[in-house]
């Protein structure tokens, strides 16, 4: 069977797709398994988006790994979810290396275990001078949050005498953001069929095109991926102008 690869326009691919990561806990549950089995059962999922971006040459890919609203759930799934996360960073690392990704975060990572900081902070020092893909994880962290603690920083800022309120304008409000010298994702892909975005990059977004698929995370794969690129290349992104705009017929 031909893959969608092969249909894929190379002069029209998104340079940053964000993806939000669902589904997990379903899939363990159809295997009459724990939350934490489908967990682990993701770590392929990540491994063959990452390297199917990269084949790509897509230039930033940000996982939505952990929100802020995730600190509610069971303790027993939060544990199990941090040590996934360390013991994946050391697993991974030399292929991290050897394709030359680059690791970020973006998130309050100071409230992970001390543990996950000392291994995210390592990651991120070996993989700096990467000059490949930017991966970037999200952990801790939603968009209202990122909203909140821009336009508290920007408020210090303005007492400070840093900025004049008249100067504040979407560029200025975006280097408060922790997306700060990203682009905003052309593409999101959501798995598991949810129709939410679930506090995820709200700024970031607002023209971002949309592609949600039914399948749950732990199954989702390069032709996945592949399919969702192919989705995006078939529309029209307006960004508020008529077709007529911006197709004149001449």
């Amino acid at each position: 069977m031909a893959s969608l690869k092969e249909h894929i326009d190379f002069s029209n691919l998104p340079k940053h797709i964000a993806v939000i990561m669902d589904g997990n806990g379903r899939w363990a549950k159809k295997k009459g398994a724990m939350r934490i089995f489908g967990h682990r059962n993701a770590v392929q999922a990540v491994k063959d988006v990452t390297e199917g971006c990269g084949e790509l040459g897509i230039k930033y890919l940000t996982l939505y790994a952990f929100s802020t609203e995730n600190w509610n759930r069971p303790k027993a799934e939060i544990d199990g979810l941090m040590e996934l996360l360390v013991s994946t960073l050391k697993q991974e690392i030399g292929t991290l290396m050897e394709n030359q990704v680059k690791l970020a975060t973006i998130g309050e990572t100071s409230n992970l275990p001390p543990d996950c900081q000392k291994n995210l902070a390592w990651a991120i020092d070996q993989t700096k001078n990467n000059s490949g893909m930017i991966l970037n994880l999200a952990l801790s962290y939603s968009g209202r949050w990122e909203i909140l603690k821009a336009v508290n920083k920007m408020a210090e800022d303005v007492k400070a005498g840093k900025i004049n309120p008249g100067e504040i304008n979407e560029s200025v409000f975006e280097n408060y953001l922790q997306t700060s010298g990203i682009p905003d994702p052309e593409l999101l892909i959501r798995t598991s069929g949810e129709l939410r975005i679930s506090n995820f990059l709200l700024w970031q977004i607002a023209y971002t095109e949309l592609y949600i698929t039914p399948t749950l995370w732990p199954d989702f794969r390069k032709e996945h991926l592949y399919e969702a690129i192919w989705s995006y290349q078939q529309r029209e992104r307006r960004f508020g102008k008529t077709s007529e705009q911006l197709n004149p017929v001449s």
